[in-house]
């Protein structure tokens, strides 16, 4: 009777460690899909985490997990994890992708139908591709420049206007894109080039130097010095401006006459990940109209996709953003990568003092 029971007992244990061996052979297959995005962090993070992953977690079964940071923040971390890669999917500014293809941390995108969609100026060689479009121009305080009864800035030079004495806010070269831009637009104007850029920082504590009321590192101190009524002209994008105002801020977009900065945000699969083939399954799904529309239509991110729906709201936005890439500067980010640092040096001795 004993022997019946332990064997019983026995039996019954055993049975009841089986679900447990199940549920940890499945719990550790999920942790084995989960999948991490290296993004923008703040309000993009919330776009994609909300509204656009969902669809893509539900058909595959997985976890999508967002690492925020700048693309400077992502390059980082994926560059100091290049042996075991944590990551899965970055996405980057175009000029810093140029950078982490250089350094041969992104792998090579598998054709997709999405893929294919996506207009050659988007693609960046064979790694790496456009998520959403943008270009760097220049944006006014619209409530100031009503007040001083100034017309709309229409030309990079107008960065040297003696009206704006003590009111451009400039993003520092050596940490900012748009910083970047700005100030080899004006270089250009000055006769310069990607491979001249001494005319630019000859000219500039002349001209655009006493203009500027601070040297910032990230856009992010932006609406505040509009609110303040310190700010009245600065670099920025369409997409930045229409999500100031939609917050309320006076703030209005001027496409240069010279041509904006060709802006992307581009993204590419982490080279030797441990998820090879959702990784290509991950990038090529954010390129979809259906990942590429609520990001368009909540998050006013102009979609890299041609095919991606538009609505009442966010028709005018992507029309305008084709008309401004119709005319925009590409820069020659090899080129410009190579030489940077020597560039941040000489801005942070010359300019930034």
């Amino acid at each position: 009777m004993n022997t019946l029971k332990s064997l019983k007992g026995f039996a019954l244990t055993g049975l009841a460690c089986l679900p447990l061996a199940a549920l940890l052979a499945s719990t550790s297959a999920q942790a084995q899909t989960t999948l991490y995005l290296g993004m923008n962090g703040g309000t993009m993070e919330r776009l994609y985490a909300d509204q656009v992953l969902p669809a893509f977690e539900k058909a595959n079964n997985v976890k999508v997990v967002i690492v925020p940071g700048t693309s400077s923040d992502i390059l980082a971390k994926v560059q100091a994890s290049k042996d075991n890669p944590q990551m899965h999917v970055m996405f980057l500014d175009d000029g810093i992708m140029y950078r982490a293809i250089s350094m041969g941390l992104c792998g090579k995108l598998q054709p997709s139908a999405a893929l294919a969609d996506i207009p050659a100026k988007g693609k960046i060689k064979d790694e790496a591709v456009a998520v959403s479009l943008g270009v760097t121009g220049l944006a006014y305080n619209t409530k100031m420049f009503q007040e001083n009864g100034w017309s709309a800035p229409t030309s990079w030079a107008d960065m040297a206007d003696k009206r704006y004495k003590d009111k451009l806010v400039f993003q520092s070269l050596a940490s900012s894109t748009f910083g970047l831009h700005g100030f080899l637009m004006f270089n250009r104007l000055q006769g310069g080039n990607e491979t001249n850029v001494e005319p630019g920082f000859k000219a500039w504590p002349k001209t655009v130097g006493p203009n500027v009321l601070e040297y910032i590192a990230s856009s992010a101190k932006i609406s505040e010095m509009v609110q303040t009524g310190e700010a009245a002209l600065f670099p920025l994008t369409p997409t930045q401006v229409t999500a100031l105002k939609l917050k309320g801020i006076p703030v209005e977009y001027a496409p240069p006459k010279e041509g904006a900065v060709v802006l992307n945000v581009a993204e590419c699969t982490i080279a030797n990940n441990d998820q090879p083939e959702l990784a290509q399954k991950l990038a090529a799904f954010l390129l979809t109209p259906e990942a590429q529309a609520p990001a368009l239509e909540m998050g006013d991110q102009i979609p890299s996709n041609p095919k991606t729906p538009t609505s009442d709201r966010t028709r005018g936005q992507v029309e305008a953003m084709n008309k401004y890439l119709e005319t925009a500067v590409t820069i020659d980010w090899d080129q410009v990568n190579q030489i940077r640092p020597e560039w941040n040096a000489h801005w942070s001795r010359t300019i930034e003092r």
